[in-house]
């Protein structure tokens, strides 16, 4: 790419590198210059304009931003992706349905070693999203690009962005109670698991509130329905033999995980019982705010394997923001 002054007429085909006013209409910087803008410029009386030229195997701005999104996600439809129209060397990448975000990051990593005008940015991996939501952007930074480094970045990362959709649809919930349990905190755990299960498009299908113990809640377990089932006890799980993780053993499931290094959300348990997920949810789950446990909750409604190994590397990351509501703060 070469820039440099040039009289008008000398200009054709080669891009503008600043805005500029001519009679009423206004020539954006990065048009590419044509006839009629030729003449315009003339007839102004405009004798000198600063211009980019393409090297010979360069490819303009909005053609490679185009390229690369395409060889990122190949099957749209299939990553659960839409892809945006090229303007200004940017392409959109957006959620086509509700799910997790999905990335090979080392590939993406290798995309962006490649040349620094070819980028991309995404959210996080494993980022909860929403139809239509902003999952990644690629951006080409100058007026064009190397057809090789193009080429290059292309061949890096093909089908390195996807959302993996929900495919667990509707979730059954458990709210145990307690002698002397304050009114309307079973109607708060309810509302707030259910706002958390409508932000994934999953159904509550049905919300049981028994007494905190293990007998009368291995028999609500037993008839729930719902593809995921979900507890939440009316006294914090201190034990993996307390009653809440007893419920499942008692009602033929397994606990396979007491515990994880997230915060809010350590109390929370994790098994299985007549082929489908439990959730022992921790207290913080009454809380609209992030926890542990929408990070679980999230990853089985999209049928990610989620066990020991997984819930440990939570702890990177996993101290989420305090809040002065705390009743025993951190700190303080």
């Amino acid at each position: 790419m070469r820039f440099g002054p040039l009289a008008p007429d000398e200009a054709e085909g080669a891009i503008l590198a600043h805005s500029l006013r001519v009679g009423g209409r206004m020539l954006k910087k990065g048009l590419v210059l044509g006839r009629a803008e030729i003449a315009a410029l003339t007839a102004a009386g405009i004798t000198r304009i600063t211009v980019a030229r393409p090297d010979p195997g360069d490819v303009a701005e909005d053609a490679a931003a185009a390229r690369l999104a395409r060889a990122l996600a190949p099957d749209p439809a299939g990553a659960g992706l839409r892809i945006g129209a090229a303007a200004r060397g940017r392409v959109n990448l957006h959620a086509d349905c509700a799910g997790v975000v999905g990335l090979d990051a080392d590939a993406i990593h290798a995309l962006n070693r490649i040349d620094p005008s070819v980028t991309l940015a995404t959210l996080a991996p494993l980022t909860r999203v929403m139809p239509g939501l902003l999952v990644g952007t690629v951006k080409i930074i100058p007026y064009a690009v190397p057809g090789a480094a193009l080429a290059a970045a292309c061949a890096a990362a093909p089908g390195a962005i996807r959302v993996h959709p929900v495919t667990r649809r509707t979730a059954g919930l458990i709210l145990s109670e307690v002698a002397g349990q304050k009114p309307g905190v079973s109607e708060k755990g309810r509302a707030a698991v259910e706002t958390r299960l409508r932000a994934l498009d999953i159904t509550l299908a049905a919300a049981a509130a028994v007494p905190h113990e293990t007998a009368a809640m291995a028999a609500a377990l037993s008839a729930l329905p719902g593809e995921i089932a979900l507890i939440l006890t009316g006294s914090a799980t201190s034990d993996v033999q307390d009653t809440g993780p007893a419920s499942v053993r008692a009602a033929g499931g397994t606990v396979t995980r007491f515990g994880m290094p997230v915060d809010p959300g350590n109390l929370l348990f994790l098994g299985e019982q007549g082929g489908r997920p439990v959730i022992g949810l921790p207290g913080c789950a009454r809380s609209p705010a992030l926890n542990g446990a929408d990070w679980v909750l999230e990853r089985i409604a999209c049928g990610l394997g989620i066990g020991p190994d997984e819930i440990a590397a939570m702890g990177v990351g996993g101290l989420l923001k305090e809040i002065p509501s705390r009743p025993q703060p951190r700190e303080g």
